[in-house]
């Protein structure tokens, strides 16, 4: 029986490690030969997951290494698994130990304990931590890579956290320049210093806030995904649902599609510069689980963090009785900044599964 530690078909990813662990790992199994890669193209990827604002982020600040153990001879994959690892080094596990059997409001220490009989690691959230996307920002780094290769880009932001929002549509351009330039993550500059206050005024407050992740992915053609139980948009939503915190995903127009007439939702199609397009795109360039061709938007619903120092009502698993609890220990007000380049991993990964389904991505490069 499987254990869910693995997703994809043909560029399948497995990961491992737990929060207060040795190590993060990620197994990528299945990437053509022949794709240059080495550690330095890990690091940007990896240091994009700390904001560099402190106000607003956890006081871990791992300073991640990824280490290339499998998988890559003379510079280029070899077609054989590649194996990664980030160490961590900076965790205290003290805070964990008091309230081990005090399970926390909003995490999985109760559901774990009793799926796993007690032996799971509890530290930090062990398995179902958020330090465990290092694992899927090191598996998105190969697939960014090899997505460039075939000129599809994937490009995620943040478009609001709390009641803050950024209610504009943002050009590809607009994304690459800017979302990185706020600490939050918006390309709106001045919307993204209003998120960064929030999220301070939170903090003070002892509590924390979620927000919204919208991806776009440009440049997929059209016709890639499977009929039904492995169409685009559901595999998608898998991986999307496996960053801890995510509570939605919606497509194009999603739950506003709901409140159109059939005149209104409809895509029309048209011919623009000799191709096949819409003229609007409330699909979200995904039609009968295939894409068609258009640029392929993702909204994700990003819960609060919900590690709080506000006093919260809980039960003590060993005498079960009625207790309560105030979670001291070092945590994100808002996790939403550092899921931006999670959210972006995962759908890089499954478009590059489906893209070598297809055959649209040869088993070797010619990179040589």
């Amino acid at each position: 029986m499987l254990a869910g530690n693995s997703i994809g078909k043909e560029f399948v990813v497995t990961t491992f490690g737990e929060s207060h662990g040795r190590v993060v790992g990620v197994v990528v199994d299945g990437c053509p030969a022949g794709l240059a890669l080495s550690e330095k193209d890990f690091q940007e990827e990896l240091d994009r997951r700390i904001p560099a604002e402190p106000k607003i982020v956890s006081a871990r600040v791992e300073k991640d290494t990824a280490k290339i153990l499998s998988g890559v001879f003379n510079g280029f994959t070899t077609g054989a698994p590649i194996a990664l690892t980030v160490e961590n080094k900076e965790t205290d596990s003290s805070d964990y130990e008091a309230i081990k059997d005090l399970p926390r409001p909003g995490h999985s220490d109760y559901s774990a304990r009793v799926k796993f009989g007690g032996f799971n690691d509890y530290r930090g959230g062990g398995r179902f931590s958020g330090r465990v996307t290092v694992a899927l920002i090191m598996a998105g780094t190969i697939a960014k890579k090899l997505l460039s290769k075939f000129d599809v880009d994937v490009l995620a932001y943040t478009s609001a956290i709390g009641q803050v929002r950024a209610d504009q549509k943002f050009s590809a351009d607009e994304i690459r320049k800017n979302r990185y330039e706020s600490s939050t993550r918006c390309p709106n500059l001045v919307c993204g210093k209003q998120m960064e206050e929030a999220i301070v005024n939170a903090k003070k407050e002892g509590d924390s806030l979620g927000g919204v992740i919208e991806c776009l992915t440009i440049g997929m053609p059209a016709g890639m995904g499977e009929p039904l139980f492995d169409s685009l948009d559901a595999d998608l939503a898998k991986a999307i649902f496996a960053v801890p915190a995510v509570k939605g995903v919606e497509f194009g127009a999603g739950f506003a599609a709901a409140e159109l007439t059939g005149s209104e939702n409809n895509d029309e199609f048209l011919m623009e510069e000799g191709r096949v397009a819409t003229s609007t795109e409330n699909a979200g360039g995904i039609l009968g689980g295939l894409s068609n061709g258009m640029p392929i938007m993702i909204r994700v619903a990003i819960k609060p963090t919900p590690s709080i120092a506000k006093k919260q009502k809980t039960v003590n698993l060993v005498s079960m009785q009625d207790a309560s609890l105030s979670v001291k220990g070092r945590h994100d007000p808002s996790v939403v900044p550092k899921a931006v380049p999670a959210i972006e991993a995962v759908v890089a990964v499954t478009l590059a599964d489906h893209l070598i389904r297809s055959g649209f991505i040869p088993r070797v490069l010619k990179e040589h």
